[in-house]
């Protein structure tokens, strides 16, 4: 008999095993499920899917009469359809289609038919509401719901949507069942160029390293999130993904107030000029060291007119990175609810149909441009059309001698819609997009993504291209393609990768696919940049064989590129070192394999 739990079968050394296994399971139970003693292990992650193509497509077309500022009759006796989004200039072309908020005699949207409403608001977390409002309403009964409180799509960020479908997604199961309702990507209509960026000092531009141990304010999670999280693991950086610490070898992210990105620049700005600092606990190692620090914001993630916000208030502050570097990232999107939508095809259909003619009114006239600007400020109540008219087309400041950059946007006309999506040129941008952002969500789990959420929605469930594709009358142009006959010079990013070979030979290995569609995907989002590849081995074997077998190696990852359409004059060097340039130990079988690698350089 055991002399512990007193058992006649056990003997007393198998009941302290079972003792000692029993208090490690609620110890480790404890620390998993208890809030303060467990964090999240700061991470560097591939970079981003860096495509360049810019889809930017002018179809010539007869001017169309501008829409005046009197609110439509025509429309009044038609359902009033309500779509919410940020202050964001790259909605220009859809609200000027409306001819302001609400839809204005001889606009587009009165022309085919729609009567449709267009509602400021900046917080995320609002227009999740918004929308889950508009399902209560549309469960209840109602056909078309109309309360102000509701909208039927919001407008946002596209490299924001895998977060924001995600986890609408799983409150519409809790609420209602499992796949019950959903929201879908049904078009995009715009494009940051630049407006939306990282901003700090000069420092984390000329030398990205001395990022390390800085605090972003940010909204966790959103496009702008994401133009940081690349910019850091484009560079090798660690990002600490919760928002609750501090670690001094990472970036960190703090959430800005109401997850919004206006906070996030008055907190940089507040932080800088009254010394305001925001407590977190401190991290070493992936893990707790029970201390507390108080740090202050050293720079921010937003977009016009916050990035102008900080400008004006701030020196020493420039962009570090932007939508125009990632040129391909941050498409404006339009998520509507599946179920409403496949009862009312044709009001989806016409709404995208007149932001998109609208758009390509924009590319062809600069009365347009400013008609545009007059309906945003009507439609936001912020700033003049001056203001909007000037930061659509991007603007440049210089204070204390540092230069930086405010604004940059861009509108899709159908071409650029039907481009983004693959539709012309067989190249689906936003699906690379939304592929590498859902595995940033998964990685790096912002907001405790993986326990709260789940999963992330798959973007053939995401994305509905029906509604896009459904447009029939309404003029399209050859895509543009991108010239890749000058010689690139400027390093933009460069990243190394460990491409699996099957042992002395080049061919490459099976377990190697998603770090090679990782590589696609970051060529998709850089479309306008060139290349070079370059292989490398570890010092086994022959130095003049290796040299051989690294450049074979490095064409085995341009066939499967070429494989899958990049073009050949893209890679403006195709090399192999051998084991010429280590960047470890060649000792250890650790620093083997990290001297076995491919390294591309992304060029502009």
């Amino acid at each position: 008999m055991g002399k512990i739990l007193r058992t006649k079968k056990l003997t007393t050394l198998s009941e302290l095993l079972i003792v000692i296994i029993g208090i490690g399971g609620i110890l480790g139970s404890i620390y998993y499920l208890a809030p303060g003693l467990r964090t999240e292990v700061s991470k560097k992650l591939d970079g981003m899917t860096l495509d360049k193509t810019v889809v930017d497509n002018v179809l010539n077309a007869d001017k169309i009469e501008l829409p005046s500022k009197d609110i439509s009759s025509e429309v009044s006796n038609a359902p009033k359809i309500r779509i919410a989004g940020y202050a964001w200039n790259a909605q220009s072309g859809i609200i000027v289609s409306n001819g302001g908020p609400k839809t204005t005699k001889g606009s587009l949207m009165e022309k085919n038919g729609v009567n449709l409403e267009i509602i400021r608001q900046d917080w995320l977390s609002e227009l999740q509401n918004m929308q889950m409002k508009f399902i209560e309403e549309f469960d209840q009964g109602t056909k078309y719901p109309t309360s102000d409180k509701s909208a039927f799509a919001v407008m946002i960020m596209g490299d924001g949507a895998p977060f924001y479908i995600s986890s609408v997604q799983k409150s519409l199961d809790d609420k209602y069942g499992k796949d019950k309702y959903h929201l879908q990507v049904m078009g995009a209509i715009g494009m940051s160029y630049g407006e939306d960026k990282l901003i700090g000092p000069p420092s984390w531009k000329s030398d990205p390293q001395t990022m390390k141990g800085a605090v972003v304010s940010a909204v966790l999670g959103d496009g702008d999130w994401v133009t940081t999280v690349n910019y850091c693991f484009a560079n090798g950086l660690k990002v600490n993904p919760d928002p609750s610490t501090y670690d001094a070898d990472a970036v960190n992210i703090y959430a800005s107030e109401n997850d919004d990105y206006i906070k996030s620049a008055e907190e940089l700005i507040k932080s800088q000029t009254t010394g305001w600092t925001v407590s977190l606990k401190e991290v070493s190692n992936g893990k707790l060291t029970g201390k507390s620090v108080n740090r202050k914001i050293d720079g921010c993630a937003t977009w016009t007119p916050g990035d102008k916000l900080v400008f004006d208030k701030l020196s020493g502050f420039v962009d570090i990175v932007s939508t125009k570097e990632f040129n391909n990232q941050m498409p404006t999107v339009l998520i509507g609810l599946k179920e409403w939508a496949a009862q009312n095809p044709a009001i989806v259909s016409n709404i995208l149909k007149s932001s998109l003619t609208a758009s390509n009114q924009m590319k062809n006239y600069d009365d347009w441009r400013v008609r545009a600007s007059e309906a945003v400020t009507d439609t936001y109540q912020m700033e003049s059309p001056k203001y909007w008219y000037d930061m659509f087309k991007g603007q440049q400041g210089t204070k204390n001698g540092l230069t930086y950059n405010m604004g940059g946007s861009k509108v899709f006309n159908n071409s650029d819609a039907m481009q983004y999506f693959g539709l012309l040129d067989g190249v689906n941008r936003y699906k690379s997009v939304y592929n590498q952002v859902s595995t940033y969500l998964t990685e790096l789990n912002p907001f405790g993504f993986n326990e709260n959420v789940g999963k992330v929605s798959a973007y053939e469930d995401a994305v509905n291209l029906y509604y896009l594709k459904n447009i029939n009358d309404i003029q399209s142009t050859a895509p543009e393609k991108v010239d890749y006959s000058a010689q690139a010079t400027e390093v933009m990013a460069s990243g190394e990768w460990r491409i699996n070979f099957n042992t002395g030979s080049a061919q490459i290995s099976s377990s190697s696919t998603s770090e090679l569609e990782k590589i696609y995907n970051l060529l998709i989002q850089a479309e306008n940049t060139k290349l070079t590849i370059v292989g490398h081995t570890d010092n086994v074997g022959n130095p003049t064989s290796n040299v051989t077998l690294s450049k074979n190696r490095a064409e085995a990852v341009v066939d499967y590129l070429r494989g899958k359409n990049i073009p050949l004059n893209r890679f403006q060097m195709i090399d192999g070192k051998g084991a010429n340039e280590p960047t470890a130990d060649n000792n250890t079988a650790a620093g083997k394999a990290k001297n076995r690698r491919v390294v591309i350089t992304l060029l502009k």
